[in-house]
Formats: C-alpha cells, sequence, structure tokens
C-alpha cells in the first residue's frame, strides 16, 4: 500500500540514483530504431556559480523539453557543461590565497596560479551540476564539458586563429570598460548602472585671447533672447572633473544660436593650458545645460565618436588603476607648452587616485575663480559587477572581432525565417542589436582563460598561431626574408636558440563568452568530425534569458554560421528556434536582488517543498512574454496538487485499482469511464500541442484541469458508489479504467514533475510486478479515444452539479441545507439525463425533490445548463432581508474598490513610473473586481425577487 503522504526528501534523492544507475539520460536512451534526433545545449552556468531562481526557471523548461521528446521516442541530447568563468573564478582564489595567507598570483607566477585555479575546480569548482541534479535535470551526465577542457580549448585555437587570418581578428586601441579595481577590461554584461547621488559641477573654460561670444541671460515670452552679456569663456558641466586634463574639444550643436560664432575658434583648457577647439557637433543638445559639452575621447564612450567626426586627439590621463598620470605622460605633454605656473597643480594632481583628483580639480577650480557653480545630481553611474567599483571607459589597445562582417549572415538567417524567436517580439530586440552592432573587444587582463594564441617579435609584430612552435616557424620565415637590422639578430639568436629568445607571447586572455561562443558545436567535439557532431548538429532548440541576446545568442549565431556548413558549403545554423524566457521576480513583481532583501533561494525551495512543486509552479507560470511573479504560497499550492494526486493513488488502489494489459479502452461501457478516456485523450493532445509550441503554461494549466478537476474531484467522485456496489463488471472495468487513467497522468505530467510521477509509476506496477521501462523512457500518450456523446453527458452533469454548488455558495445557503431542485424547458434528452443521475445530482449538489416544470417558480435562483434553466427556491433556505443588506454591503465596496482602481490607472505619471508588472496587476485586479461586481448584482436580483 502507498505511504499515506510522500516524502519528497526521502524520494527524490533515491529517484536520483536510480536514473543514473540506469544511466536513463544517455544521448540515445529510449530512441526508437531511425528516430530523429533532439538536441538541446545547456547554457553553461559559471563553474562558481550555486542555482539560482533563473537557473531554476531556465532548465526546468528545458528538462520539460527533453523529457517530452526522449518520451516520445526521438534520439535525445542534452549536452551539460560549465563556463570557466574568468574574472569570477581567479577572483575566487585569489581570495582564497589571501585566506589563507599564502603568496599571491603575482609571487607565484602564472603557471602556478593557475595550476592552483585547476586544483580549485577540482575541489570545489562545479557544485551547481549537483544542484541541478536536484531540480531533476536529465542532462546527459556523462557528457559534461568545460569551456577550459582540452577539446574546447582546441575549438577556440581553431576559431581565433581562422578568424584573425581571414582578417576578421584584429588588434586596435579603442575605448573599452575598464575596472580599476580588477586592472582588465570586462564586458557589457559585467557592468550594472547604479543610482548615485552626486554633483554636476559647471566649469569655466576661457576663450583663446581676443574672442568673445553674446550670450542670451533673458528671454521675453515666446523664448527668443531680450538681453545678452558679453563672454569670454564657455560654461560647461560634468560629474567627472578629473577627466577635463584629457579634454581635447568643446561641442556645441551646429545648430545652436548662442555658439555659432565661436565654433572654430578655441579655448585655453585650464590646469592644462593645451588650446582647443570647439567643434560642431550634434551629439550636443542645446536644451541641456548650456548646450556646451567637453569631449574627452579617451574617457568617454559618447565623446570617442565625436572626437572620431570631429578629428580630435585622445589623450589618455589615468593610469590602469584609475589614477592620474600627466607628468611623464608623452600623450599629455605633446605639443603642450606649459607655463611654469601649472606646474604646482600637476605636482598635486600626477599619482592621486580619481576621486582624490575629482576634490582637488574642483578646489584649483575655485581658487582660479573658474567654477561657476555646483549642483546636486543624482545619475546612473556604471560599476563592475566583479570588482564593485565605478568602470573606466579607458583607451587601451584590446583584441577585437569584426562583429558586423560576422552580423550579416546571422541577421539574415532571422529575416529569412530559418531561426526563429519564441516570443516573436524578442526578434526586434535581436535586429536592434545586429544592425548597430559595434567591433567585440575579446581580450581580457587576466591569467585564468584561454591565453590569446598570439607572439611578439623584437620589433612588435605579431604572429598567430596554434602553437609557439608553428609562431616560431612564421617568425623566422619573416625576419630571415626581410633585409633590415632584426634579421641578423634573429640568425645570430637561432645560432645558440633558447626558447622564448624570439618570441613573447600575448599575456591577455579571451573573453569567456569568446569559448561559449562555440558551444553548439565545440561540446560536439568540433573542430574533429565526431560521431556526435555528424548526429546531434545543428542543435534543435535554445532555451535562456532575454538579457543574455547580445553576449550570447548572437555571437553563437554568428560564429556557427561562419563554422558550420552543409554537404554542398552552405552555412548552417545552430539552432532553428530561440525561446526567451523572462524574469523570475518575487511576488510583488519586483527584480529580485541582495540589497532589496527579496531573493529567494530555489534549494531553500526544494527543501521545503520539493522539487516537483517548484518545477511545476515554475511551469505554469512561464507564460510566454510575461515575468514569473514567484511567491512561495503559489508552490504550497501546488505542492497540494501533487498531493492530491498521491491520495488520488492511494484512493484507487485502496478501491482495487491496478494495472490490467488487458483493458481495452474502446471496449469501455460506463458512460464515466467513456467521459474520462474522452476528457484524458483530450488533455494528452492539448498538453502535446502546448510543449510542440512552447506553451509551458497551456500544457502545465490543462494538466492542472484534468487532474485535480476531472479526474480526482469529478470522476473518482462520481466513481465511490460503482466501487461500493455490487455490479462486480462495472466494478472491475472501473478499476482496470482507473488505473490506466493513472499511468497515463504519470507520463503526461512526468516531464513536470518528474520524481513523484516515476515513483507512482513503480509503484503501482502492480504486487509483486515491475514496469517494462523508466517512466522517464516510458511512450508519450498518443490521443486515440473519442466519445463526444459520453463526454456531453458527463460534462452537463459536471455543469449542472457545479452550477447549483456556486448558486447556493454565493446565496449563502447554509452547507446542511437540502433544496429542491425544478428543471424548468428540459427536453426529452435532458429528461434521460436527470433520471439516470438523479442519485449523483442529490448527493453532489445537496439537494432532494427533483420536478420539471414550464415555467420557473417566483424567488429562485436560476442558471442555464443548455437548454434548460436549473431553478433553486430561496425562501426556506436562507434569511432574505439579511443575505440582501450582507449583498448590497459587498456591492458597494466592491464598487468603490473599482472606483480606486480606476483612479489609479487614469493617473498618467503612475502608469508611465510605475513598474510595468505593477501596472499589469493593477489591471488583473481591476478586471477581476468588475467580474466579482457583475456576479454580486445577479446575486443580488435573484434574492430580491425571492422577497
Amino acid at each position: 500500500m502507498l505511504e499515506k503522504t510522500y516524502d519528497s526528501a526521502e524520494i527524490e534523492p533515491k529517484i536520483v540514483r536510480n536514473w543514473d544507475e540506469a544511466e536513463a539520460f544517455r544521448a540515445g536512451a529510449n530512441a526508437k530504431p531511425g528516430a530523429e534526433t533532439f538536441t538541446i545545449v545547456i547554457p553553461p552556468p559559471n563553474v562558481t556559480g550555486s542555482l539560482h531562481m533563473g537557473h531554476a526557471l531556465n532548465n526546468t523548461l528545458q528538462d520539460v523539453l527533453v523529457r517530452f521528446e526522449r518520451m516520445r521516442g526521438k534520439d535525445v541530447l542534452w549536452q551539460p557543461g560549465m563556463d570557466h568563468a574568468g574574472i569570477a573564478t581567479q577572483m575566487v582564489v585569489e581570495r582564497q590565497l589571501m585566506e589563507r595567507q599564502l603568496p599571491g598570483r603575482r609571487e607565484m607566477g602564472r603557471d602556478a596560479f593557475i595550476d592552483r585555479v585547476w586544483e580549485w575546480k577540482a575541489e570545489s569548482g562545479g557544485l551547481i551540476f549537483n544542484q541541478l541534479k536536484r531540480l531533476g535535470a536529465s542532462c546527459d551526465w556523462s557528457r559534461e564539458r568545460f569551456t577550459m577542457d582540452e577539446g574546447l580549448s582546441k575549438a577556440v585555437l581553431e576559431v581565433f586563429v581562422t578568424l584573425y587570418k581571414q582578417g576578421l581578428i584584429y588588434k586596435d586601441k579603442r575605448l573599452v570598460n575598464w575596472d580599476p579595481k580588477l586592472l582588465t577590461a570586462i564586458s557589457d554584461m559585467e557592468v550594472e548602472q547604479i543610482e548615485v547621488n552626486g554633483n554636476l559641477w559647471h566649469l569655466r573654460y576661457p576663450l583663446e585671447k581676443g574672442v568673445t561670444y553674446q550670450y542670451p541671460i533673458a528671454f521675453d515670452e515666446e523664448g527668443k533672447p531680450t538681453e545678452f552679456e558679453e563672454r569670454d569663456y564657455i560654461v560647461v558641466a560634468t560629474t567627472r572633473p578629473e577627466t577635463m586634463l584629457g579634454d581635447t574639444g568643446i561641442a556645441v550643436n551646429p545648430d545652436d544660436e548662442r555658439y555659432k560664432s565661436i565654433v572654430g575658434k578655441h579655448v585655453i583648457l585650464p590646469v592644462v593650458g593645451r588650446k582647443i577647439p570647439i567643434v560642431a557637433d550634434d551629439y550636443a543638445d542645446p536644451t541641456a545645460g548650456t548646450g556646451a559639452v567637453k569631449i574627452t575621447p579617451a574617457h568617454d564612450f559618447n565623446d570617442f565618436e565625436v572626437g572620431k567626426r570631429a578629428g580630435l586627439r585622445q589623450i589618455n590621463v589615468l593610469n590602469i588603476d584609475a589614477t592620474i598620470t600627466i607628468k611623464e605622460n608623452e600623450d599629455f605633454l605633446k605639443d603642450l607648452d606649459h607655463p611654469a605656473a601649472l606646474h604646482g597643480a600637476w605636482d598635486r594632481l600626477e599619482g592621486q587616485d580619481r576621486f582624490v583628483a575629482r576634490k582637488l580639480i574642483v578646489e584649483i577650480f575655485e581658487e582660479a575663480g573658474l567654477l561657476d557653480r555646483v549642483e546636486p545630481h543624482k545619475h546612473m553611474v556604471p560599476h563592475g559587477d566583479r570588482g564593485g567599483v565605478p568602470i573606466e571607459p579607458r583607451l587601451t589597445e584590446q583584441w577585437w572581432v569584426d562583429n558586423k562582417t560576422l552580423a550579416r549572415p546571422a541577421i539574415a538567417s532571422v529575416r529569412e525565417g530559418r531561426t526563429k524567436f519564441v516570443p516573436k517580439n524578442w526578434e526586434n530586440t535581436y535586429f536592434q542589436w545586429m544592425e548597430n552592432i559595434q567591433p567585440w573587444c575579446i581580450s581580457r587582463q587576466l591569467w585564468w582563460g584561454h591565453q590569446i594564441p598570439a607572439w611578439y617579435g623584437p620589433d612588435g609584430q605579431v604572429f598567430v598561431e596554434k602553437t609557439e612552435e608553428e609562431a616560431l616557424q612564421a617568425a623566422i620565415q619573416h625576419y630571415l626574408s626581410h633585409e633590415g637590422p632584426w634579421k641578423a639578430w634573429v640568425e645570430e639568436k637561432l645560432e645558440n636558440f633558447k626558447p622564448g629568445e624570439i618570441l613573447v607571447r600575448d599575456e591577455d586572455v579571451l573573453d569567456t563568452w569568446f569559448s561559449s561562443a562555440l558551444w553548439p558545436f565545440s561540446t560536439l567535439g568540433w573542430p574533429d568530425s565526431t560521431p556526435e557532431l555528424v548526429r546531434y548538429y545543428p542543435t534543435n532548440v535554445l532555451v535562456t534569458g532575454f538579457d543574455i541576446i547580445p553576449f550570447w545568442v548572437v555571437r553563437m549565431m554568428q560564429m556557427g554560421l561562419h563554422f558550420m556548413k552543409d554537404e554542398s558549403g552552405e552555412p548552417v545554423e545552430p539552432f532553428h528556434t530561440v525561446y526567451i524566457h523572462a524574469l523570475v521576480r518575487d511576488k510583488n513583481g519586483q527584480k529580485m536582488s541582495k540589497s532589496k532583501g527579496n531573493v529567494i533561494d530555489p534549494l531553500n525551495l526544494i527543501d521545503e517543498y520539493g522539487a516537483d512543486a517548484l518545477r511545476f509552479t515554475l511551469a505554469i507560470m512561464a507564460a510566454q512574454g510575461r515575468d514569473v511573479k514567484l511567491d512561495p504560497a503559489r508552490i504550497a499550492g501546488y505542492r497540494n496538487f501533487g498531493t492530491k494526486l498521491w491520495n488520488a493513488t492511494r484512493f484507487a488502489e485502496m478501491n482495487g485499482a491496478a494495472a490490467n494489459l488487458d483493458f481495452d479502452p474502446q471496449g469501455a461501457k460506463s458512460t464515466l469511464n467513456r467521459w474520462i478516456l474522452t476528457e484524458l485523450a483530450r488533455a494528452e493532445r492539448d498538453v502535446t500541442e502546448a510543449l510542440e509550441s512552447y506553451r509551458f503554461n497551456d500544457a502545465a494549466g490543462a494538466l492542472y484541469k484534468f487532474v485535480w478537476n476531472q479526474f480526482c474531484d469529478w470522476y473518482l467522485e462520481l466513481l465511490k458508489p460503482v466501487f461500493a456496489g455490487e455490479d462486480e463488471a462495472a466494478k472491475a472495468e472501473s478499476q482496470a479504467c482507473t488505473a490506466h487513467v493513472l499511468a497515463e497522468i504519470y507520463k503526461l505530467l512526468h516531464p513536470f514533475m518528474p520524481f513523484m510521477t516515476e515513483e507512482l509509476w513503480a509503484h503501482t506496477a502492480g504486487e509483486g510486478k515491475q514496469r517494462d521501462s523508466l517512466l522517464c523512457h516510458a511512450g508519450w500518450p498518443v490521443p486515440s479515444y473519442a466519445d463526444d456523446a459520453a463526454a456531453d453527458e458527463i460534462n452537463w452533469l459536471i455543469e449542472l452539479v457545479s452550477g447549483i454548488r456556486s448558486v447556493r455558495a454565493e446565496m449563502n445557503v447554509p452547507a446542511g441545507a437540502i433544496a429542491p431542485l425544478v428543471i424548468v424547458g428540459a427536453n426529452a434528452l435532458t429528461h434521460e439525463r436527470v433520471e439516470r443521475h438523479a442519485a449523483a445530482i442529490r448527493r453532489l449538489a445537496r439537494v432532494d425533490d427533483i420536478s420539471f416544470a414550464d415555467i420557473a417558480p417566483r424567488g429562485a435562483a436560476q442558471l442555464v445548463v443548455s437548454e434548460a434553466t436549473a431553478c433553486i427556491p430561496l425562501g426556506s433556505l436562507i434569511d432574505i432581508a439579511a443575505e440582501k443588506a450582507r449583498l448590497e454591503k459587498t456591492i458597494a465596496k466592491t464598487e468603490a474598490d473599482i472606483a480606486r482602481g480606476k483612479s489609479k490607472l487614469a493617473n498618467e505619471k503612475f502608469v508611465a513610473n510605475a513598474d510595468p508588472e505593477i501596472v499589469a496587476t493593477e489591471r488583473e485586479r481591476l478586471e477581476e473586481l468588475e467580474g466579482r461586481f457583475a456576479s454580486l448584482k445577479t446575486a443580488l436580483s435573484q434574492v430580491s425577487d425571492a422577497g
């Protein structure tokens, strides 16, 4: 006999062990002969990572698809793997060294430090895989890959060298996001915008000698200037005064009348003494501040572009740790006739931290009478998400990928429908990014990662090859074939060759996203033509979050189309569908963050409610295009759903239901059994179609409705008289039918709730028997049964009983009160149905006398069922006056709530400024209130008639 309660803490680990021992999820497991493949590559979690709610949603949805297709007999591969997470991992190991008071990485040296990282990975890295197993992820764990393993490293080398030799990877000096704490470039993905309370400093820049202009200071009602003052300076505003040391221009809008007379003139840069031009550029907004913008091309991304258009110099005034460097800075000093008076200021600034320098610059301007004013200013400041300090746009030489060229085939693939986004609206995000794509900075100043395969000769000439030996041969060929000073130098070195004397390797490593971009094919063995690559590439669907479309989805599309070709040489997309899921937010629709204290740990939820309850909750709430608002109370509710199925199985078992291989649904005689078999087939069809179109919430919703409502609440309830009766044939058929439907429920529910269903599947095999397979390998149900007449009849009965129950509840009829029932306008079929099911109607609707009439009795609550009207006279059941008063009071309160809701939604400021999720919640609540109001008005009308 099944235990009274389901113990997830005991059963889930046991099921995981069973799956592991059976190697249940190996590629090809359960595949039919000649089966088509179904491949998903897991978005690789960081090796330092721990399961969070985003992982839980993402992997639950992948697992639902994978289990669904495996049960359909496809050759399924869910490829697992982890990302080496360059910055995060290096930080973890460096912190560990510091905590243990061991030498730091600089003292250890590169090779020893990398060895230490590998030791850390072996001991502590990758815990998230065990956490994914707790969630129920059915990956082929035997094929685990790592972005730094030997095979993937080989793929990275192949791609880098190939792209370099095709001119699609190059070295250039451009602005990057620079983390002054970690001392490396970081990607946009690793930058978070944080609102800070700062200042806007308005600084005066004197015009060159003899130049003045008329600046308007008063205006008429139409905004035309009426008074002017003559100025020999321009006021610019900045939140980063320290960067003014690198200013090389002032930009004004070409249509700004205030400055037209001085465009092409110059200002003398305070503190520095450099003459810099005033240029016209649309970037300057004439309505913002004074309309004049200081341009620092080496320290601001927008200024960099303005500087390129205007031909302005790029002067970097910060060291890698964001301290000031000017006194020995060749770029800064070039063509600068700096007066001795400035030397004192430079002495004060040299080597200072950027924020100390900021205060000093402001002091110097104030001392010189050039500080116009200071305004408090709340604004967003980009911070490194790992280092936690404000990042600096920094001009530095890095390695870049020609994204624009690689983007063209990837754009065409989506435009022409070879790759589809679900929901489709995410294609707009994809195109917006791709059509404005910028070069991709792929080098990082770290030690942990794929070291760039580039070596430099004595004159700085770069040689890019897969190995140092190949690079050396290329260098020797280059130098010996060119007459010049280096030819003899190389010849001399070769006479007594020592490794590392001719070439020096680039110290930088590749951006983590570079290896992840190759994930769909590198994990299958590329660049070798492995059987797995031939069999499982291209993959089918990518399941991922919208936030990494630019960083991962785009790059996989680019690399896949560039390197993977079919037999005729045509590019092959890495996947045909990209399913984009939304965010998991808290119950109020707020984004989860540590600072808000609203982060929900999925592992805690699994401990409390079980993995099945969490998975089903995430799936049923994963409506396309809508964020998941996760309330633990909802998880508790869906745990109850699992408990309902567990208890239903136990009830069926106690009433003799057992697996019967001889049961033929087509031969069922009972109307009730033919109804549940028909509804089962409809549910099978609905769930299958929903999963095929990635409507996870619709699939889960269809299952919930069928299992809880139709099977548990109605079928088993209606079967009670049969199980208790003396018709042995009817009882035997119902027992076999119940067991059959339960088995099909386990199959349908398995992708969503794999642990409980696997346990129930094994338990209900029959005493002393075993199933032919694990449930995860059972065949997916194929709907084939249909008896519309039986379905119509039982659904009519359910509608009638449910309607009577609703009316009783709405009218506040006491639970113990037995009511009469009058059926008005019934046709012959309804007469027959009432007679057949009279006992069930009396028992389930709590009515006694059932009669038929042509006219509805006065003072009766009414509901329409098919062509007839069911009437319940209220006079003897309730206190009419008291019920009328209660309804009137409830209606008044509901009406006031509706008015408040409408007022809030009519407030344009609220709608414009509030979180979209909050606005959506308000609209949903208003809709519910309006529906409730209509029901209450109907109830009041019926009570009034009765009085």
